[in-house]
């Protein structure tokens, strides 16, 4: 097997865990020199009530699993890397088995002495055994419940189990040598709120992603409308594609709607489903299971195109729909999203999906719900996820805005 395909435990180093801090801190995060940090984070706001609140639920006989929300690729992992060496330096932390395992030799002996966790696609087993394993050590561990990055700081999209399934273990393998084991899913979030207007920075990354997507130019636009025009264009593309007849008078969100149903038919057709899952996501995960499952399979160029089609479009949500008024803040996430996903090819556009440049410097602002105690949790393993869902979504909507600067009419609604 390729070194992608294989989980390689990490080997946490702690000096070099405490050397990188200064370093996450000056040169990721706060800048230096007059140098911007590399996620332009140069302030963060995280209530010592809410750090102790976390701290709590961290420590010798507990087993406890860090969940926080998941909207910016490479920044996320420095804000949990500061979050960690606050509260919890030994923490381990979940990665995608491209960073941990596809950087090459070196870059995989870095990582794993980092305390990184490689996840393998359709091989997560020996990952969660390390994970609990580790827990039951009275150490942290630490992921994204809600998978993929969305590139959507105001949403809390569906979560993944992982975390209370790997909990709920850990528990029933502590309390049969200790009554009075504990175990914890300790969710965290945090919104990123620009500290000044970036509307021409914005402008200029969509004039980028119109070059590279071969679209006109859309200067002369409001930002707004200008991030509009992108969707609606990749829209048309997708809908021309497919054949699709569009009924004049149907708003964006009834043709995002229509397209997503034509794409999931073509899919199930494709896959031979006779009774395919009523979710666009079930199907989705379905289909990429068959798809690992039967990698000889003639039709599987075909069969990837259409879920990667399905994916992709899957991406805009219907938070994007649901407000009159949209901050530039999440302008600025439209535009990372639809770059990440269609502009690909060149070494620019590599080195942005992996470490996306902000168009400026933002606040992070951090708060942690309460913990899900699992030692008296009663329930099942959905209502623990509904509950940490509920929770994260509480704890962003009472951030609010952060303060944001700058507000735009919602081009989506009713469009």
């Amino acid at each position: 097997m390729s070194r992608l395909g294989v989980f390689v435990p990490p080997r946490p180093r702690g000096w070099l865990i405490r050397a990188m801090t200064p370093i996450n801190r000056a040169v990721m995060l706060r800048g230096f020199a007059g140098l911007r940090g590399v996620s332009d984070i140069p302030t963060i706001d995280f209530p010592s009530d809410d750090e102790a609140r976390l701290a709590a639920a961290c420590g010798p006989g507990k087993a406890t699993f860090i969940t926080p929300n998941h909207p910016e690729f490479f920044t996320d992992w420095m804000l949990d890397k500061e979050i960690s060496a606050r509260v919890c330096p030994r923490a381990a932390f979940w990665a995608t088995n491209g960073v941990v395992n596809g950087l090459g030799a070196l870059a995989q002996k870095f990582w794993l002495a980092n305390n990184l966790i490689a996840q393998i696609p359709g091989n997560s087993e020996p990952a969660r055994e390390h994970s609990i394993a580790w827990a039951l050590k009275g150490n942290v561990v630490l992921l994204h419940p809600e998978g993929a990055v969305g590139w959507h700081g105001n949403h809390v999209a569906p979560l993944m189990p992982g975390a209370v399934e790997m909990a709920s273990e850990a528990l029933r393998r502590g309390r049969a040598g200790n009554s009075g084991f504990q175990a914890f899913v300790a969710p965290v979030v945090w919104k990123l709120v620009f500290q000044r207007d970036v509307e021409p920075e914005l402008h200029k990354e969509c004039g980028y992603v119109e070059g590279r997507l071969a679209m006109a130019s859309g200067e002369g636009l409001s930002l707004a409308e200008r991030v509009y025009r992108l969707y609606e264009t990749l829209l048309d593309r997708d809908e021309a594609q497919l054949g699709i007849d569009v009924k004049a008078g149907r708003t964006f969100a009834g043709r995002h709607a229509a397209l997503v149903t034509a794409i999931c038919a073509k899919l199930s057709a494709r896959l031979g489903l006779d009774t395919p899952p009523s979710e666009p996501a079930g199907l989705l995960r379905v289909a990429r299971r068959m798809q690992r499952e039967a990698k000889k399979d003639s039709r599987g160029p075909q069969i990837k195109a259409e879920i990667e089609r399905l994916a992709l479009n899957l991406r805009l949500g219907a938070y994007a729909f649901r407000n009159e008024t949209v901050t530039q803040e999440e302008l600025a996430e439209h535009i990372k999203r639809i770059r990440n996903d269609h502009c690909k090819g060149s070494f620019r556009d590599t080195l942005n999906r992996y470490v996306p440049r902000p168009a400026g410097p933002r606040t992070a602002i951090i708060r942690v719900p309460e913990a899900i105690a699992m030692h008296g949790f009663e329930g099942t393993t959905e209502q623990a996820v509904a509950l940490l869902h509920q929770g994260m979504q509480e704890a962003l909507d009472g951030i609010g805005d952060g303060g944001a600067l700058h507000r735009y009419r919602n081009p989506f609604a009713g469009r």
